[in-house]
C-alpha cells in the first residue's frame, strides 16, 4: 500500500490535489481512497489531505499517520507543524517552493524534491498571482519526482476533474513533472 499525505492551507487545493492524485493512480489500475481532514474550516487555515493506494482493495478507514510520500504546499508549513511526522523510512518529501527556500533539516525524508508550483500557477494564470491555485502542478511534479504515474494518468486525470481551465491545468502539471529538482536524495 502507498500512502500520502498532503499538508496545505485551506484555499490552495490540497483537496482536489488528493482526488487528482486518486484518480491517477485510478486510471493506472489502482484501488484508491481520497479525503481531507480539517481542523478550523477557513481560508488560510493548516489543512491535510490524504491518498491511499494499493493493487489489492483498501480496507483501512483512517487517517494517514505513517505515510510513504509527503506533499507540502506551502513551505511556511514547515516551521509551525510537523510535517514529515510519522514518514516511513525511504520516504520521500515535494515541497512548493523555489531550492533556495528549503532548510533540508527540517524534513525527516530519505529524498527531498521542490518546484516552484506556485510561479507555474501565476504563469498558467491558475487563481491569482497572491494566491495562486498550484494543486495540478504539485501533481505533476509528485510524478515527477517519484515515477510512481505517468503524466499522461495526471492529464486525464485533470480533465475529468478540474472545473474550469482544464487545459492550462494540464501544462502546469507538464510544466512542474519537468521542473522537479531533487535538493536530498538519500535512497
Amino acid at each position: 500500500m502507498i500512502e500520502i499525505r498532503i499538508h496545505g492551507r485551506g484555499g490552495q487545493g490540497a483537496v482536489v490535489a488528493s482526488k487528482i492524485l486518486a484518480l491517477s493512480f485510478f486510471i493506472e489500475g489502482y484501488e484508491v481512497q481520497s479525503f481531507p481532514a480539517f481542523g478550523v474550516e477557513r481560508r488560510g487555515a493548516p489543512v491535510c489531505a490524504f491518498a491511499r493506494v494499493d493493487k489489492e482493495p483498501i480496507r483501512l478507514r483512517s487517517e494517514i499517520y505513517k505515510p510513504d510520500h509527503i506533499i507540502i504546499l506551502d513551505y511556511n508549513l514547515i516551521d509551525t507543524v510537523d510535517v514529515s511526522d510519522g514518514l516511513k523510512p525511504g520516504g520521500t518529501a515535494l515541497i512548493n517552493a523555489p531550492k533556495e527556500f528549503i532548510n533540508t533539516e527540517k524534513i525527516n525524508a530519505s529524498k527531498i524534491g521542490c518546484v516552484d508550483a506556485a510561479e507555474i500557477a501565476i504563469k498558467h494564470r491558475l487563481g491569482s498571482a497572491t494566491s495562486p491555485i498550484i494543486n495540478t502542478a504539485i501533481i505533476g511534479a509528485f510524478a515527477g519526482l517519484t515515477g510512481l504515474l505517468k503524466i499522461e494518468s495526471i492529464s486525464e486525470a485533470i480533465m475529468q476533474e478540474t472545473p474550469i481551465k482544464k487545459e492550462a491545468n494540464v501544462e502546469a502539471a507538464k510544466v512542474a513533472f519537468e521542473q522537479i529538482e531533487i535538493i536530498k536524495n538519500n535512497s
